[in-house]
């Protein structure tokens, strides 16, 4: 026996290559998107809820500010949203406090009037977010708002969603 006998064989006997087939394929793909397109709105609301939670959590704080600000200068101060100026105040929803991270800017402004009178910066002053353009948008909540007396307000389509 020549040792071509026992290599021959072996290649005659190897069995074909396994892979998969163009069906099994598209059923994975077309499997993948609809996962994709159940979780993706899911995960999107999810994202919107967590940024009104930061949102809350910084008027609060701002209120917060304010009180002290009160008790030290006797009046409240109003800005427009993400622009306090020189005031001590933060005027953004981020944590670290930086305004190109921020999903919400934070403002100050007198509260509605109340029976034809129209409070002073020294009565009542409401603190408010609305969503930063091109960074954060809520179709939902458009904006949200507490005043010194701790009446909530909020616009938007869904209004229901803004204090939960």
């Amino acid at each position: 026996m020549n040792c071509l006998s026992f290599i021959i064989p072996s290649l005659i006997s190897r069995r074909r290559q396994a892979g998969f087939t163009l069906i099994e394929l598209m059923i994975t793909v077309a499997i993948i998107g609809l996962l994709a397109a159940i979780a993706y709105p899911a995960y999107t609301d999810s994202v919107r809820k967590g940024k009104r939670a930061e949102a809350r959590a910084a008027l609060m704080n701002l209120l917060q500010q304010q009180e002290r600000y009160l008790t030290q200068m006797n009046t409240y101060e109003t800005f427009s949203a993400g622009t306090p100026g020189t005031l001590p105040f933060k005027a953004v929803s981020s944590p670290d406090g930086s305004q190109a991270q921020s999903s919400h800017l934070l403002g100050a402004r007198l509260c509605q009037a109340v029976g034809g009178v129209t409070p002073t910066k020294r009565d009542c002053i409401e603190v408010f977010a609305e969503p930063q353009a091109g960074v954060f948008s809520d179709p939902q909540i458009t904006s949200m708002a507490i005043d010194t007396q701790g009446r909530r307000t909020c616009t938007g389509t869904q209004t229901e969603r803004c204090w939960k």
